[in-house]
């Protein structure tokens, strides 16, 4: 059988596993697509490849997406998202020596109280925190919590760019204080004895929007066909991937030297929602520190593209424009995705996009199939983000 290749673009990281399961699992060879997994370690090396037809689709932080499709640091390219590739999954790691000076206890802390006690430290002393690009979800959570605590990213802290694999390197040459980064990183760091972690990002925003299966919007339209059974091979590994029966699987196939090269003990603690959060502690289990399948995770909403880009107003200081907003949410492809799994039975959201941070409790949402149940997606701070009014909400933040 002749196969639609894919060559796919990945940094190594455990919300990595959906394309590498599909490819690994034969799941791509069932809907007739053949997929080559090219390892980078860094996101500018990842889009760079995108860009100019090295690889075919990128495991990619999703803000990038966004920044490379409104033209930030480069020439704009129209950009497709058909597809999430988890939600959450990252943490907040300080170094042992910060852990110990804003008095960090056995188990994840409260953001609240943890962002008092780092803003004193700041205070007294001028902090560095590495981020992974300067167009990620990590650089946005991070800057989103510190301005809700009290604390001024860039001008009471600094926030560097660090790429993931060598996020614990940086911390224990002392060259940052604290760390946000994805999985198995926050881990490695906390097992060799150079950082504690302090939060998971689910903390911040409890289903922030992370990884994305990312494409050149051209090649999204011209492999139309072969780009929807890309979809439905990725859906059936995050089936896969959540099935407690196959952790220690999948966590074995993301340990070997082509994909993470990493302990296949950190990455089987963060696929079943475990976090070892001081060096030699017993894990916390922590639910759905990583989302990879239920409540359509994989559903790209539109207002999480819009979010983020409201973030990237924020902090990178820019005018808020209506075409730029609407480019950002363009981007998502939710119609990319209900074409895909149309018929599978797999829960299709009726609306491409709601209000996010709003729900408390889990709640029945509209479908156009099967049944949708939505849990909590709240913020820290109890804000919700109406993606109809963001500059109502940029000018109610502080």
């Amino acid at each position: 059988m002749s196969l639609d290749r894919f060559r796919i673009g990945f940094v190594p990281l455990v919300d990595a596993a959906l394309p590498i399961l599909a490819h690994e699992l034969g799941f791509a060879e069932e809907q007739g697509v053949g997929v080559e997994m090219v390892r980078d370690v860094t996101w500018a090396a990842v889009r760079d490849r995108l860009l100019y037809g090295h690889t075919d689709a990128a495991h990619m932080v999703a803000p990038l997406a966004i920044a490379t499709a409104l033209g930030r640091d480069r020439p704009a390219v129209p950009m497709a998202v058909p597809f999430v590739l988890g939600l959450n999954g990252n943490a907040i790691t300080f170094s042992t020596a910060l852990g110990e000076a804003c008095g960090l206890g056995e188990g994840l802390g409260d953001p609240i109280a943890v962002g008092a006690a780092l803003r004193a430290v700041a205070a007294r002393q001028r902090l560095r925190f590495g981020v992974v690009h300067r167009h990620s979800s990590h650089n946005y959570m991070l800057r989103y919590w510190l301005a809700g605590v009290g604390i001024r990213p860039d001008t009471d802290v600094d926030i560097v760019v660090t790429s993931p694999p060598f996020a614990a390197d940086a911390l224990a040459a002392g060259e940052v204080d604290g760390i946000c980064v994805g999985e198995p990183w926050n881990s490695i760091a906390v097992d060799r004895g150079v950082g504690r972690i302090a939060l998971a990002t689910a903390q911040i925003w409890r289903r922030g929007v992370e990884k994305v299966l990312a494409m050149r919007a051209d090649q999204a339209e011209e492999r139309r066909d072969a780009v929807l059974r890309l979809i439905r091979a990725l859906h059936a590994a995050a089936a896969h991937f959540i099935d407690p029966e196959t952790v220690e699987q999948s966590a074995e196939i993301l340990s070997r030297p082509h994909y993470l090269d990493a302990p296949m003990g950190a990455i089987l603690r963060a696929i079943t929602d475990r976090i070892r959060v001081v060096p030699g502690g017993e894990p916390v289990h922590y639910p759905d520190f990583m989302f990879q399948y239920r409540e359509a995770a994989n559903f790209p909403w539109r207002s999480q593209a819009g979010w983020l880009h409201a973030q990237m107003v924020r902090w990178e200081g820019l005018p808020f424009s209506n075409a730029d907003a609407a480019t950002a949410q363009g981007v998502f492809r939710p119609d990319l995705y209900r074409a895909a799994l149309a018929g599978s039975g797999a829960p299709l959201p009726g609306a491409s996009s709601k209000l996010e941070g709003a729900l408390v409790e889990p709640i029945g949402a509209g479908s156009t199939q099967g049944r949708l149940v939505l849990g909590s997606d709240r913020f820290f701070d109890g804000r919700a983000f109406d993606p109809d009014d963001i500059p109502g909400y940029l000018a109610a933040l502080p």
